[in-house]
């Protein structure tokens, strides 16, 4: 009896967090976690966003212009990326906090044991968005304007843009070929805006030139002038196609 109490309590918890996350327009993403030395460093702030997107969220990093109507700060919520400390293991967990600071919902700890820094924080960080995409977010239409935030930040406030290398331009971002490089253990996967694997590239012994894969069709994704080309074969005939991706 004492085992179904417990499980009843938890069902009524989860289920509040996840309405209480529904009444949130959108969710402001920094760009840089505390965590990390530099922003956007192994493009944890863009692999946030992305996840945030994929569970149906409506996401800006804090340097982007937000629409009119989601002008109340405490319409919103804002996303951190917290560290567990573990030995010879990355754990990361995600929370969701509202214009006070208050936590509304947080994750479970996402775990991975790969080596390479880049690839254990991004598998760590996909596994702890996976109790994001549990609570289906859905906004219901409201507005949390019940609360009145006990410090008023503005949400356009100025900050540093990120580095060229790993910028997000909102320029480009309307391009509908442009594509994301998410990390995997053998190298990318290039994904659109949907979002959808679009390529798997896999790294080779020469600097800026991938094996590549799109759908069926095998080539490399080489870098030219600063831009990149998907190169393979059709009909005996050597095909170039430029592909927009930040990496």
């Amino acid at each position: 009896m004492k085992t179904k109490f417990l499980f009843l309590l938890l069902l009524v918890s989860s289920y509040g967090f996840s309405q209480s996350v529904n009444d949130y327009a959108a969710v402001i993403v920094p760009l840089k976690f505390d965590f990390l030395k530099s922003e956007n460093q192994y493009r944890l702030n863009t692999l946030t966003k992305f996840n945030l997107q994929k569970a149906g969220f409506v996401a800006y990093y804090n340097n982007e212009d937000i629409p009119n109507e989601l002008n109340n700060r405490c319409s919103l919520l804002s996303v951190d990326v917290l560290k567990e400390s573990g030995f010879l293991i990355t754990k990361l967990y995600v929370i969701l906090k509202d214009c006070n600071g208050k936590v509304v919902f947080k994750s479970e700890v996402g775990k991975s044991k790969e080596k390479e820094y880049e690839v254990a924080y991004s598998e760590a960080l996909n596994m702890a968005f996976a109790s994001v995409y549990a609570l289906h977010y859905k906004y219901n239409g409201g507005i949390a304007s019940s609360l009145t935030p006990d410090k008023v930040v503005p949400i356009t406030a100025s900050v540093q843009t990120l580095g060229t290398v790993i910028a997000v331009n909102p320029v480009e971002n309307k391009e509908s070929n442009l594509l994301y490089a998410q990390p995997t253990a053998l190298g990318f996967q290039l994904i659109d805006s949907t979002p959808k694997v679009v390529f798997k590239i896999f790294k080779t012994s020469i600097p800026n030139c991938f094996i590549a894969f799109k759908d069926n069709i095998q080539g490399v994704l080489i870098a030219k002038e600063d831009q990149w080309f998907f190169e393979y074969y059709q009909s005996e005939k050597l095909m170039s196609e430029k592909v927009v991706v930040k990496f």
